[in-house]
């Protein structure tokens, strides 16, 4: 990732070096461990309450159904939301190279995953360790006709979408394409959304207008989501934790 492809606010931290890289294990040590990344474990109790029965049910024939995660980079929110894996599960699962080739879990409704991201290696991660059934790799803010395409395309056959933490880094006019991409297919279908607090907050305010122009609002919760590093609280005094609310919403219709 570089601020030439990549959306930034320069008062968050930014991780280029841990998300290029070919194993989650760096995503680990310095993330989840070394700033308490817990926000997956209210990403998955607001997807248990708001999304999983409807999914559960929606599956029981055994049809899977069509699981998107949107800047997704190792996906540790699929392994929270489609594997219901808690914060230490996944650090655990992540606590080398060898172990996190395999996911400790089974997924808990039938599910073809495709996973959009910017990076090449965690989505080839992703892929190898089982996480992901298909990938498009995409510089979501430039993409060219035939990513876009493949992008929009997985967003429009969607039924559900996790974006978490992510769509800070696209430009609004990305992110209209693939709400529209998404709200465009017939049937119900749920999207699950994350937004930062103290970060980008105007474009966090401006995310959650299309988002209701699109989409019904079903739910949200307000949670922790990860300490913030010595940079983040240089820039914003007093604070310790990053927050996150979470919104969950479905197709309308």
């Amino acid at each position: 990732m570089s601020d030439s492809v990549v959306k930034t606010d320069e008062k968050k931290q930014h991780f280029d070096d841990i998300y290029v890289a070919d194993s989650p294990v760096p995503f680990k040590e310095q993330i989840l461990d070394a700033l308490d990344y817990v926000s997956d474990d209210f990403n998955r109790q607001t997807f248990d309450r708001l999304i999983l029965p409807w999914a559960q049910q929606q599956t029981a024939d055994g049809t899977p159904l069509n699981f998107v995660d949107l800047c997704a980079c190792f996906g540790n929110t699929t392994m929270a939301t489609l594997y219901g894996m808690d914060f230490q599960a996944i650090r655990h699962n992540w606590r080398d190279r060898e172990s996190a080739l395999q996911i400790d879990a089974e997924r808990r409704f039938p599910a073809h995953v495709s996973a959009i991201d910017i990076s090449g290696n965690a989505l080839a991660y992703g892929k190898a360790a089982g996480l992901y059934d298909e990938t498009v790799e995409a510089d979501l803010n430039a993409p060219s006709p035939e990513v876009r395409q493949a992008a929009e395309g997985a967003m429009a056959e969607a039924d559900i979408v996790i974006s978490t933490a992510a769509l800070v880094y696209l430009e609004p006019e990305a992110i209209a394409r693939l709400l529209d991409a998404f709200a465009s297919k017939r049937g119900e279908g749920y999207m699950l959304v994350n937004f930062l607090n103290p970060f980008a907050l105007e474009m966090a305010d401006a995310t959650k207008r299309m988002l209701l122009e699109r989409l019904e609002f079903v739910g949200s919760m307000a949670s922790r989501h990860r300490r913030m590093s010595a940079l983040e609280q240089e820039n914003y005094p007093g604070e310790a934790w990053s927050l996150l609310e979470i919104w969950v919403l479905r197709r309308k219709g």
